[in-house]
Order: structure tokens, then C-alpha cells, then sequence
């Protein structure tokens, strides 16, 4: 008897403790039963991202929703009333809410928040100090530094549109200069410079975000270099006597096959040496009467000889 005793007194007990676990979220407001406001409410932003953040109203085997609102500088100064709800957390079951598309200037937001479970609905909670976004947190973007060829091409993490970057790039050598260059957008790669061979070149990023004026600081150095793969002074030699052949075989080729075309087009035809004049035409001209006459009586024997012996 006594054992069963303690057994339905510990039943008791636990049904107590259950019914007074469940109710006491909800409090009694003139007698109506409405939710605790969520607590601790705070904003954490990081590189422009900005997530409104609060302790969770806990209900046994419920689940809570959450409401989310926010004012912008010129609501909360001239029209008080007016609360705009958050893009994406209008309800939201998490005890967190994106707000980086609602904070679109750089002006101080008011925030505030309430859990809602069916028809029960709690007070709205607010912002102790309102949140401006010229407050987040820039850190260093992450770069990936790759070689192609002699060219030295960097990455640079995509943190949206908002942010530029400045890229600083020189030779480890002493005395060395460092360039800067700036890159509008992340998430492609983008040729540095040509590197030397044999030397190493280094590399440090940082970010700029034009809207509020600011910029992280610049990341940790990261340094390559390319070994191996300057050309022989063997293949360099070859390569200039191979380009001095060239400059004289193709004149000297084109010279011949002009000589070629020449005599192949127009050949040159030997005379035969009655043909060929000796002597100056006027020469010939000014020959006497008497020579033509000696010359032509000397014709005409030959001919008679030559009837003669026919």
C-alpha cells in the first residue's frame, strides 16, 4: 500500500510539473492568454550580409512563428506608425531573419520582432539600438592564384555587387615596386602580369564597398613561382639560325625561279656568224660600186662553174 502511495504521489507530481511546464510560456493578460516576446534581439553583418537574430519563445511540441518588421530613418521620422514587414521572414519559423534586402541605404533601422502560435500572439520586441549597415564587419575576400603559362591569373571570392576589390602584385626582389590593380566584380579570373622565370611573385587582396565608404583589410600574402620552364640556350640558338636561313634562302629561291621563268619564256637563240654584223652599218652603206660590181661578177662565175661541171 505504501509503495503504491509513492507511486501516485510521483504521478501527481510529474502531471504538476508537466501542466505547469506547458503554460508557463503563455501568460494571462486580463484574461486573455498571449505568447512571451522573443528576447535578446541583435544584428550580426558581415561583408553587407545583415541577419536580425533573437532567442527563440519555446512551446513544448509546438511550432512558433515569427514576425519580422523594420522602419527606415524616414519612416521613424515621420511616420512613426508605419512598419514595413521583412522580405523573407513574414512569418519564419527559425529564431533568425535575413534582412540584407530590406537595409538598402545607409540610414539607422529600427527592427523588431513577435511570435505568433495560432491565435495566440506576443508583444512585438524591438532593436535596443537601431542598426546601420555602414557598422558591418569586412573581412579580407578568399582568392585563388593559379599560373597559366608566364601569366599570373587571380580569383577572387563573389561578395555581390556592392563590392570592388584592389589587387596588389609585385616581384619578391628588393627594391621591388607594387603595382595595384582594381577589380569590379568577383567570381572570374583575371590576368596580373607576366611573370619571369625563376622569380617569385606575390599577392595580397583587399575589398572596397563603395556604399558606405569603407574597406577591409588586405589578406594574407600569397606567393608562386615558375621553375623550370625557361627555354634552352640550345632551342633559342637553333631558333635565330633557323630565322637568319630563312632570310636567305627565300631571296635567293625566289631569284632563281625567276631565272627559271626567264629562259623557260624566253630562251636565248644562238646566231650564226654569217649572220652576225661585224661591222658598222654604215660602213657597209658606203660600199663602192666597183667592190658590188667585183663581188656580183664574182657571183656569176662561181654560177657558171658550177653549170659547167653539172
Amino acid at each position: 500500500t505504501e509503495t503504491l502511495t509513492m507511486v501516485l504521489e510521483e504521478i501527481e507530481t510529474s502531471l504538476i510539473m508537466w501542466f505547469s511546464y506547458a503554460l508557463i510560456p503563455c501568460l494571462l493578460v486580463d484574461g486573455v492568454a498571449v505568447l512571451p516576446a522573443p528576447q535578446n534581439l541583435s544584428v550580426q553583418s558581415t561583408n553587407m550580409k545583415h541577419v536580425l537574430t533573437w532567442s527563440p519563445v519555446i512551446v513544448p511540441e509546438e511550432i512558433i512563428h515569427y514576425s519580422v518588421e523594420y522602419q527606415g530613418e524616414y519612416e521613424s521620422l515621420y511616420m512613426s506608425h508605419i512598419w514595413i514587414p521583412s522580405s523573407w521572414c513574414s512569418p519564419t519559423q527559425g529564431p533568425e531573419c535575413d534582412i540584407t534586402d530590406d537595409i538598402t541605404a545607409t540610414v539607422p533601422y529600427s527592427l523588431r520582432v513577435r511570435a505568433t502560435l495560432g491565435s495566440l500572439t506576443s508583444a512585438w520586441s524591438t532593436l535596443k539600438h537601431p542598426f546601420n549597415r555602414n557598422s558591418t564587419i569586412l573581412t579580407p575576400p578568399g582568392m585563388e592564384i593559379t599560373k597559366d603559362g608566364f601569366h599570373l591569373v587571380i580569383k577572387l571570392e563573389d561578395l555581390g555587387p556592392q563590392f570592388e576589390f584592389f589587387v596588389a602584385y609585385w616581384k619578391r626582389e628588393p627594391g621591388a615596386k607594387e603595382h595595384v590593380k582594381m577589380v569590379r566584380r568577383g567570381g572570374i579570373p583575371v590576368h596580373l602580369e607576366t611573370m619571369e622565370p625563376g622569380a617569385a611573385h606575390c599577392v595580397k587582396v583587399r575589398t572596397f564597398v563603395k556604399a558606405i565608404g569603407r574597406h577591409s583589410a588586405f589578406s594574407q600574402t600569397e606567393c608562386v613561382k615558375v621553375q623550370g620552364e625557361t627555354l634552352p640556350l640550345a632551342l633559342a640558338l637553333f631558333s635565330f639560325v633557323g630565322f637568319m636561313l630563312i632570310l636567305v634562302v627565300v631571296p635567293l629561291s625566289i631569284w632563281k625561279m625567276g631565272r627559271l621563268l626567264q629562259h623557260s619564256c624566253c630562251p636565248v637563240v644562238m646566231l650564226p656568224d654569217t649572220l652576225k654584223i661585224t661591222s658598222s652599218p654604215q660602213k657597209l652603206i658606203s660600199c663602192r660600186r666597183e667592190e658590188v660590181e667585183a663581188c656580183v661578177a664574182a657571183g656569176l662565175s662561181s654560177e657558171a662553174l658550177l653549170r659547167a661541171w653539172i
